[in-house]
């Protein structure tokens, strides 16, 4: 079990080593010279990094357009597995740019930033690849509401989580939406209402997030998962996380009869009749990831 371990230790670090350059994937200006996000892809692995540390990586309209981007390019390219979403600072998200919410800026803007943001969110849980969040840091608000759309998230023991919003007049409506499907109703209700932050042990204790590591190991450990969903069959993973979305907004007997219809349509999969295969004659499954169904 440690040699296992050992093995796959190294095959993180080698990953790392050989990760390709960071692209920026925004268009910005001449006197802009950092991109607001970075996106870079090894290995079905596809890493993207929100890359505004001095404005405490606000999800301005900008920030918001740049992430939609970087999550929907390829996106339905066999080469894709998995998503990672991280940031570089202290910060890993402080939510909506609050300066671009005055009234200044007029209701119509205020209309676009927000249902640019719930796009986004949205997204991340309809793509056909799951989404982790990596958190070293402090995520608030809207940056809150991003940790809790992803379909896995893991965080350092530092890392911290509230919604604000109310301590500044905007209660956040938005942000709830995501929280409130993750936590318990009274949980939920406590964080909208005081702003207090969840410590990473409350909010893993509570479902806001999948897991806390040291710092030292958040990077090894996130690669890890994602290097397990890239072992199995894309279009099966695919299938089951999008059941799986159907299913949470389903009763029992609806979210059984789904499951019982797709587990029917996932045997019918190539894929799916090759798992059984190699479980059956004790060998590793060879994966064609592709959405074909069996041989009669």
């Amino acid at each position: 079990m440690a040699r296992s371990f050992l093995c796959r230790s190294v095959g993180v670090l080698q990953l790392l080593r050989t990760q390709t350059p960071l692209s920026g994937t925004r268009c910005y200006s001449h006197t802009e010279p950092e991109p607001l996000t970075l996106r870079q892809q090894h290995n079905g692995i596809r890493r993207i990094i929100l890359n505004d540390p001095k404005k405490r990586n606000a999800l301005s309209l900008a920030m918001l357009e740049s992430l939609r981007e970087n999550l929907l390019t390829d996106v339905d390219s066999d080469d894709l597995r998995v998503v990672i979403i991280s940031a570089r600072g202290p910060v890993f998200s402080s939510g909506h740019d609050l300066k671009e919410l005055t009234s200044a800026q007029g209701r119509e803007y205020h209309t676009r930033v927000f249902h640019t943001c719930s796009e986004v969110m949205t997204l991340i849980q309809d793509i056909p690849v799951p989404v982790i969040a990596m958190v070293n840091g402090v995520a608030t608000a809207a940056g809150c509401q991003l940790v809790a759309s992803c379909d896995v998230a893991v965080a350092t023991e530092q890392s911290t989580f509230a919604t604000p919003g109310v301590n500044v007049g905007l209660f956040c409506s938005t942000p709830a939406v995501a929280i409130g499907r993750a936590v318990p109703r009274k949980v939920a209700m406590e964080m909208l209402l005081t702003g207090s932050p969840l410590s990473a042990h409350n909010a893993l204790l509570h479902g806001l997030i999948s897991k806390v590591v040291p710092e030292d190991r958040l990077e090894e450990e996130t690669l890890l998962i994602a290097q397990r969903i890239c072992q199995a069959s894309r279009p099966v993973v695919a299938l089951g996380k999008a059941t799986f979305q159907r299913q949470m907004s389903q009763g029992r007997d609806a979210a059984y009869a789904t499951a019982s219809r797709v587990m029917v349509d996932n045997l019918a999969l190539r894929d799916g009749q090759e798992g059984i295969r190699a479980f059956i004659e004790k060998r590793k499954p060879v994966w064609s990831n592709k959405a074909e169904k069996a041989q009669d």
